[in-house]
């Protein structure tokens, strides 16, 4: 056989190359459908942290003391009207506060908070959120970060 006999062989035709090329994309689209096809068989959940959190019974709270759940950004305060919760993160920039006689201070900014937590100095946006106490299925109180209510909101325990 000649080397121009082997070279025919061995050449491809354009219409040769055209259709291995249709046929590749073919192949390639129905694997990418089926690989988003298979993708939604497994749902993409992100599950968060819940919002509530239980803080225990009533008893737990005598007349006058303050807890901080700092895990959670809560103070809850125990008055002899009932209980009530407020949050210590700072509505400027999310630093914690602490409690002091006056009411509240932010270590990081300088905000200034009264017991009540309205702003009386400093550059917070905005007054501490109260927040919602209720009483779970199994009798135990929780606290919803989520649920804000008005300031002077209390718990009473019945």
């Amino acid at each position: 056989m000649s080397s121009e006999a082997q070279h025919k062989d061995t050449v491809i035709t354009r219409r040769e190359f055209i259709n291995v090329a249709a046929i590749g994309a073919a192949f390639l689209s129905l694997a990418a459908v089926f690989a988003g096809l298979f993708r939604f068989l497994k749902p993409k959940v992100a599950y968060e942290e819940s919002t509530k959190f239980k803080i225990g019974a009533a008893d737990n709270f005598p007349v006058g003391v303050v807890t901080k759940f700092d895990e959670k950004g809560v103070f809850v305060f125990s008055s002899e009207d009932g209980l009530y919760a407020i949050s210590c993160v700072c509505t400027h920039l999310g630093c914690l506060v602490t409690l002091t006689e006056a009411g509240f201070d932010c270590p990081c900014h300088g905000s200034k908070f009264n017991k009540d937590g309205k702003v009386v100095g400093g550059p917070a946006p905005r007054a501490l959120p109260w927040l919602q106490i209720s009483r779970s299925v199994d009798g135990s109180l929780e606290v919803d970060t989520a649920k804000e209510v008005s300031a002077g909101t209390i718990f009473k325990i019945a």
